[in-house]
């Protein structure tokens, strides 16, 4: 059987590409290099995902441009309620791009599976509208094997942190893998998180798990850090040194300022709710910490040790003795400019130093 450029691109080529946006675009110029009257394409896939639900890929054939589209989520708060990111998206998308109908063809077995459509400058013949279903035929090996691609990276990157992945996955997966990285250390803590869960239903500790989660994790990411484990009630994150330690401390101390103005919102919504408030404690160390594999040898566990990260947690149980919500050491008071206050220097349970302790102005 004699395959065509474009099939023989889709059966021997197309799965290297790099993502399922790029199998579109190329997919789109070898089908207008086989002579169809094609302006634009869209192509809708469900993902596994914490947030979104939907990915639908724009294509338009005069510039070669790709954009997206994302459907979330229907119980995530932002939702909308019209289909963005869903194939009626893309039909949509397409129809406003040029006069022709608009060709679509599902992909695989499943009604509900992978969508490919496509919008002429004019309407398709009988056979080139057979030639698409044909690359639609064609296209379901390489979309799958980027799908499963996509989905370990979504997987490992909802569980680990979006560089924690990226690591795991161009290293080996045994122990003694990783590298000494120097960063701005984030460790926080739920104060009286033992109380809320004897005196609640496990519903509502779980939702005050979540919220507040959402308040220290979302500031955390926007600010360019990484949560790399979450520990109960309690989290540690990284914002690792690339510019320079400077930008590293004050993304960090950026974070944990709108973390706490975050939780405030919160607790003044809990309080109207009749709900206690959720106090917390928050400590920002600069160090070096060892960042990769550690574990037994057949269950690994991919996380930052070392020195650093035990002062950083000593460092956050001094927020509730010193009466505080956020504790800065010496370390990374000496790299940023905001102001901060010098409360002394204290002892910390197994540090062999003194460390100089500092806290955020009110």
């Amino acid at each position: 059987m004699h395959l065509s450029s474009t099939l023989s691109w889709l059966v021997d080529a197309a799965a290297e590409t790099a993502g399922a946006n790029r199998l579109l675009a190329e997919l789109g110029a070898h089908l207008v290099a086989d002579g169809l009257p094609i302006a634009g394409g869209a192509l809708t896939l469900e993902v596994p995902h914490p947030l979104i639900a939907r990915r639908t890929w724009l294509w338009r054939a005069g510039d070669g441009e790709v954009i997206e589209a994302l459907g979330f989520a229907p119980e995530q708060p932002f939702a909308m309620p019209d289909l963005v990111g869903s194939a009626d998206a893309g039909r949509r998308w397409l129809s406003g791009l040029a006069p022709g109908p608009v060709h679509e063809d599902t992909i695989g077995p499943r009604i509900d599976g992978p969508t490919l459509g496509w919008i002429g400058t004019r309407p398709f013949t009988a056979d080139e509208a057979d030639q698409l279903r044909q690359a639609a035929r064609f296209a379901a090996a390489p979309l799958a094997a980027l799908a499963s691609r996509a989905t370990l990276m979504a997987a490992l990157e909802a569980y680990l942190g979006r560089r924690s992945a990226a690591r795991v996955l161009a290293s080996p997966l045994r122990r003694n893998t990783g590298e000494t990285i120097r960063a701005a250390l984030l460790f926080a803590d739920l104060r009286g998180f033992t109380a809320l869960s004897e005196h609640h239903p496990p519903a509502e500790v779980i939702a005050a798990l979540d919220a507040w989660f959402d308040r220290i994790a979302g500031a955390i990411h926007a600010f360019g850090g990484e949560v790399l484990k979450f520990i109960g009630d309690g989290l540690l994150a990284i914002f690792p040194v690339t510019a320079g330690p400077r930008a590293a401390c004050e993304a960090a101390l950026r974070a944990v300022a709108a973390a706490r103005v975050g939780m405030a919102h919160l607790d003044a919504g809990r309080r109207k709710q009749g709900q206690p408030p959720l106090a917390f404690g928050a400590a920002l160390h600069l160090g070096e910490v060892h960042w990769g594999n550690i574990g037994a040898a057949d269950r690994l566990d991919f996380t930052a040790i070392g020195a650093a990260v035990n002062l950083v947690s000593r460092l956050e149980g001094l927020c509730k003795p010193l009466e505080q919500t956020v504790l800065v050491s010496g370390a990374v008071a000496a790299e940023v400019d905001m102001p901060l206050v010098a409360l002394g220097s204290y002892e910390l349970r197994g540090i062999a130093q003194p460390c100089a302790v500092f806290a955020l102005p009110d």
